[in-house]
């Protein structure tokens, strides 16, 4: 048996001599490592600061002693500090982050990996993606981040988180990819519209608009939000494919224009649909099958404008099935201002097709 290893051992140290197999470094430092070692350079830090009104209190609401002791209340405007991570895109120094690190704010400052410092101009902001562009100021830029693909993800994939968290910086975690398409719309942010990476991988605050990284270097999301309270824990990416796309169109237009038709929608199954049915209160009867069920037609929408009502079920828009709402404000998001989108509905029984233009979604930027 001494003798097998003695042979396993040497023909180990051949492989070793002629270079064949893992190098010295790659047995020094996992894959973890190298990952960050490809993208750590790109990535930034993300302080702001802005100007907002402090509430005015009225003074004859104030105990008098308590004026006594803390003097009267300080008044006017004050300045307000935020933090966040970024990632540089382009060789331009043009850097991806979320909107909520740098909506509204008055000044930005970038701190590059190396510890240097430059001023920050935000290029366009779109809320309802959370994601923004800045412009770096400054002649030597740092290397842009490497880009993947995050339409070839799959769950149980390596996820390796970056940024600032809490202001501390150069910060790693890592994780998997727990799921994808995960709709932020059944976190609570009824106001956005994205399809989010789901990760273990700890994201907490700073860590906004940092890299969602995979095993390779490549980046393949852009960290958002963590769940707070029950199913804290949770972490959330913008897919880096859709975060390219709104790039694109905010550096091209400074906005970024969504369609929409003005509706709002609940989904429906069939098994809702028949446990609604058998209440003998109810005001009607639904079809027994899934779709996008119209809650409510927001008035002097397009959806009004082509006859949309209360309690029509959306069965089908483009000529594709419609399942759940999602799907609809897919076939919406794709479309083009002002070109018919065909819908199919059913209404008290019947099935009917209608016509909708979509607008230029309003009160966004």
């Amino acid at each position: 048996m001494s003798a097998l290893r003695h042979v396993l051992n040497l023909v180990l140290a051949l492989v070793v001599l002629i270079g064949v197999g893992p190098s010295a470094d790659a047995l020094e430092h996992s894959f973890v490592a190298q990952a960050v070692r490809r993208v750590a350079p790109a990535v930034v830090r993300i302080d702001t600061e802005r100007t907002v009104e402090r509430q005015p209190f009225d003074p004859t609401l104030i105990d008098p002693l308590l004026r006594d002791l803390l003097g009267d209340p300080p008044m006017g405007p004050e300045r307000e500090r935020g933090q966040g991570s970024g990632i540089v895109m382009d060789a331009k120094g043009l850097v991806l982050t979320n909107a909520h690190v740098v909506e509204r704010v008055e000044t930005v400052t970038v701190t590059l990996a190396d510890g240097d410092q430059c001023d920050g101009t935000v290029v366009g902001v779109d809320p309802v993606t959370d994601l923004a562009l800045v412009r770096l100021k400054g002649r030597s830029l740092p290397p842009p981040a490497p880009l993947g693909d995050s339409e070839a993800l799959e769950v149980g994939d390596w996820a390796i988180a970056l940024g600032t968290p809490f202001g501390l910086e150069r910060t790693v975690t890592l994780g998997i990819v727990s799921s994808l398409h995960r709709n932020i719309n059944s976190l609570g942010f009824s106001d956005k519209r994205l399809d989010l990476i789901q990760t273990d991988a700890a994201i907490n605050p700073g860590n906004s608009g940092g890299p969602l990284v995979n095993g390779d270097g490549d980046v393949i999301g852009i960290n958002t939000l963590v769940r707070s309270g029950p199913g804290a824990g949770l972490g959330f990416a913008i897919p880096i494919n859709l975060a390219r796309g709104v790039a694109d169109q905010l550096l091209a237009d400074g906005e970024v224009v969504h369609p929409y038709i003005g509706l709002q929608l609940v989904p429906l199954t069939a098994k809702i649909a028949r446990e609604h049915n058998r209440d003998p209160n109810a005001l009607l009867q639904l079809p027994e099958r899934s779709g996008a069920l119209v809650q409510s037609v927001l008035e002097g929408s397009p959806a009004e404008a082509a006859g949309l009502r209360r309690g029509d079920l959306v069965i089908e828009a483009g000529e594709q099935p419609v399942k759940d709402p999602q799907a609809l404000l897919a076939q919406v998001e794709a479309s083009a201002l002002g070109d018919a989108l065909k819908l199919k509905v059913l209404r008290q029984g019947d099935e009917r097709e209608l016509s909708v233009r979509p607008a230029a979604l309003p009160g966004v930027g």
